[in-house]
């Protein structure tokens, strides 16, 4: 039976083994509903997002809080709050948030956290983990973290092309560098007691989720690689990917094992839904058998 406790503030959370796991949103923001639905016409993804008269669609940072065995791992870091006006107001980045003020409305300070892992490096993902004094120097968030990154993204996101270059940002990098915080991985590593990364490509070649297991049960935090519960659909695939066919087929093995083995998902960008069992319908397609709140 998943055990729901409800004593770490006043956010759901989930009892798995020796680990307590709970949603911590960093921010609400928006991005393109095209680019964030790719092929998907307009007709079909609009009536499950709606969007904005600039054609954007709000989305959450919805980062997962893993406390136990005296530890304390953090999944991503949503935007940060090193953004000009003008580029907030591009993304309507929600003011007066930001992970670090919501850790510590949950009563986490950012100095307890021994673990981060970002399932990839883009701003949205990893813009929390710097932030800038008012001199203007740069200093990592969480300082005795391990930032834990699969060799192949941290590869990119220090070479970015032309494909790539906006969404690595090196405000975002430097700083976790020069500090040595950064702890390559290759495949998939387990980095605490039931607590893994396993690849997911697609979004980025070096895309990694996260695999949670207590008392038989799992959750996976997805990512990118499926942002939110729409992308459940396996043609709703991302414009923003750089391996679009890759995150097709790593999103169908995602779907057969959760089916199988009865896993969580944990989706980080869908405003509505933190995660959900999922069953297949009788057409085969995915769909969400019962909600799960963190």
């Amino acid at each position: 039976m998943l055990a729901r406790p409800r004593h770490l503030g006043q956010s759901p959370s989930v009892k798995l083994g020796n680990w307590t796991v709970r949603a911590i949103e960093a921010e609400r923001f928006r991005l393109d509903g095209g680019a964030m639905h790719g092929v998907v016409p307009k007709t079909l993804w609009a009536r499950v997002a709606p969007p904005d008269e600039l054609n954007r669609v709000e989305y959450t940072t919805r980062c997962l809080l893993i406390e136990g065995l005296g530890r304390r791992i953090l999944i991503e870091t949503g935007n940060g709050d090193k953004w000009s006006a003008r580029e907030r107001e591009i993304y309507a980045i929600e003011p007066a948030a930001g992970i670090t003020r919501r850790l510590k409305a949950a009563g986490v300070e950012p100095g307890t956290v021994d673990t981060l892992v970002a399932t990839h490096l883009h701003f949205d993902h990893i813009g929390g983990a710097t932030w800038r004094d008012e001199k203007g120097v740069l200093h990592p968030t969480f300082p005795r973290a391990r930032h834990v990154t699969q060799k192949t993204e941290l590869y990119d996101a220090f070479h970015p092309h032309e494909r790539n270059r906006a969404s690595y940002l090196d405000e975002n990098l430097r700083p976790l560098a020069d500090a040595s915080l950064f702890v390559e991985v290759e495949g998939e590593s387990e980095i605490a007691p039931g607590v893994r990364v396993i690849p997911t490509p697609g979004h980025t070649p070096g895309h990694q989720s996260v695999l949670i297991t207590g008392n038989g049960e799992k959750v996976l935090f997805c990512g990118d690689v499926m942002p939110t519960s729409a992308h459940l659909r396996l043609p709703w695939v991302m414009a923003y990917d750089v391996l679009p066919h890759t995150t097709l087929e790593t999103k169908r093995a995602i779907v057969e094992r959760a089916v199988r083995e009865g896993w969580m998902l944990a989706w980080g960008h869908d405003r509505d839904i933190a995660g959900g069992r999922i069953t297949l319908d009788a057409k085969g397609n995915p769909v969400i058998a019962e909600r799960i709140s963190f």
